[in-house]
């Protein structure tokens, strides 16, 4: 068995980072380029080929400063693209394979949350011109649009989605923008399915059969979400509530359940990589998060997009052909990005 990863020439999907965030919280340190510095070493070291770039909101800016830091995030972002020769904004399908033909990786603003819209939907609309082409209506906390599924076996609020949230969603089919339903509790989900008539996506999640809480998916849920032409990504923090269990081995359970579940072209990867963003948390803020979210447990050999080709290493081993790799890892995306974002 060689030590090589079989990394698909077009590179890795991931569809879930909260790279925004820390680009804007590192605007001012110094002259520094970040993507170049911090960023472009990893992702090509794991083989990345498209990046899910969430708009991210920290609580502290809310509710008055939401619109100003998401513009200022999307802002951060797209100047230092312009200074680097290694990464691309990507608005289409085909703007994804031209920025792989030119050995650059691609991202797709994504939205983790909707308090950066407040209460005016045609906001929607302006985060479009300026790339945005995924939204997931929330995070754990409630919103204008809903409420997001608790880190618990039971409990989320029985609302489903708001007048605005509705809203969001018509908006986001008519304007070519992928719905996702991360972090949605269960009554908004079933609102969102009953509503919409193209593929919608969980950029990252798993199912509960390993890690019971509502902030997972159901078989059903996993199954509906297939059945709509959709893809699941797999997440790499809530793959078990065990520290012990948190381990390589059991991510690759998480995406064989999936594709077992609900066929191998629904299921890919939202890594959801945030370890090198809670060793910069002070105390007091692990203590504030842990107030709404299970203490992380993080794989020591999938911490970041480095370690990518430790993931399809694996699935060659249970396996998985080259071409079920290049799947998990690339073409289903693909196909729900060809059939929304044109």
């Amino acid at each position: 068995m060689t030590n090589t990863p079989p990394v698909p020439a077009t590179g890795v999907i991931d569809m879930h980072f909260d790279l925004l965030m820390d680009l804007y919280e590192k605007r001012h340190i110094d002259d520094r380029n970040i993507l170049e510095t911090e960023y472009w070493p990893e992702m090509q070291a794991g083989g990345m080929g498209v990046i899910g770039a969430a708009i991210y909101l920290d609580s502290k800016y809310l509710p008055e400063m939401a619109l100003r830091v998401a513009l200022g995030q999307v802002s951060r972002l797209h100047t230092e693209v312009r200074g680097s020769q290694h990464f691309a904004i990507c608005r289409s399908y085909a703007d994804i394979l031209a920025a792989r033909q030119a050995g650059k990786i691609a991202f797709l603003i994504t939205m983790e949350g909707v308090e950066a819209l407040g209460i005016d939907p045609d906001l929607l609309p302006m985060f479009y011109e300026l790339g945005l082409r995924s939204v997931g209506l929330t995070h754990a906390r409630r919103n204008m649009a809903g409420d997001g599924g608790v880190f618990a076996p039971s409990g989320s609020s029985p609302q489903g989605l708001t007048a605005f949230g509705k809203t969001v969603v018509k908006q986001c089919e008519a304007l070519g923008i992928v719905v996702d339903l991360s972090h949605l509790n269960p009554a908004g989900f079933n609102d969102v399915l009953n509503m919409v008539t193209k593929p919608v996506i969980f950029s990252h999640t798993n199912p509960r059969h390993f890690y019971d809480v509502e902030r997972n998916s159901t078989d059903d849920q996993l199954r509906r979400v297939a059945q709509t032409g959709g893809v699941i990504g797999v997440n790499a923090v809530l793959v078990s509530q065990k520290a012990e269990e948190t381990t390589l081995d059991r991510y690759i359970d998480n995406i064989e359940y999936v594709a077992d579940l609900c066929g191998l072209e629904s299921v890919a990867i939202g890594f959801d990589f945030f370890e090198f963003l809670y060793r910069q948390m002070s105390d007091a803020e692990k203590e504030a998060m842990a107030r709404y979210l299970p203490r992380p447990h993080f794989i020591p050999d999938l911490l970041g997009h480095s370690h990518a080709g430790n993931v399809l290493r694996r699935l060659q081993e249970r396996g998985f052909s080259p071409a079920d790799i290049e799947k998990i890892a690339w073409g289903n995306w693909m196909r729900v990005f060809e059939q929304i974002l044109g």
